[in-house]
């Protein structure tokens, strides 16, 4: 079934990914060589499905390389939270590799939609509205918005049944470094 789940999260993602290059088309905006790039952002992945699925692509990956990337996750998260240090210097994500995600086809839905305008629509609440990576420059183009919120529901629907399949229950909140060593 998880199998199933897996090919659920791809068509997700691939549509997440045709919103994210029709908004950035809007835009003019392409995602490359800028000092603030999101593979150096610190985020945290909050779903037991991408982490599963973020594993399966990595099993895909040479073991060499593999190795690597675990090397790199230690010192991420040696340099990231040793000592209650959260996030005071920023480094590049285990899984870029010279400047290529080694699961690019796997990488998280954070990964997939970050840098552009966007909204998110919670039920009884004024629409949170962000506002693009610096790169972008987006304010001297008409605003477009890239509306996360279908993403999410479709993201928490399949987050539900793998939990269902899997006994997973509790939160998450781990970084890609924590997904590779933990």
């Amino acid at each position: 079934m998880t199998t199933e789940l897996f090919n659920l999260l791809s068509d997700i993602y691939f549509t997440m990914d045709k919103a994210w290059d029709a908004a950035a088309a809007r835009y003019n905006f392409r995602c490359e060589g800028c000092e603030d790039n999101c593979c150096t952002s610190l985020f945290f992945h909050h779903s037991f499905i991408e982490k599963a699925f973020l594993l399966h692509g990595f099993e895909q990956i040479a073991p060499a390389i593999k190795e690597k990337a675990i090397s790199r996750a230690g010192t991420y998260y040696t340099k990231t939270f040793a000592h209650g240090n959260t996030a005071s210097k920023k480094m590049m994500c285990p899984l870029n590799q010279e400047g290529k995600c080694l699961i690019y086809a796997h990488r998280p839905m954070i990964c997939r939609l970050h840098g552009l305008p966007h909204e998110l629509h919670k039920p009884g609440s004024v629409p949170f509205k962000g506002p693009g990576c610096h790169a972008g420059f987006f304010e001297a183009h008409p605003y477009f918005p890239l509306d996360r919120t279908p993403f999410y529901k479709k993201m928490a629907a399949i987050e539900i049944q793998f939990r269902r399949e899997t006994g997973k229950t509790g939160k998450i909140k781990e970084t890609v470094a924590q997904m590779l060593l933990f």
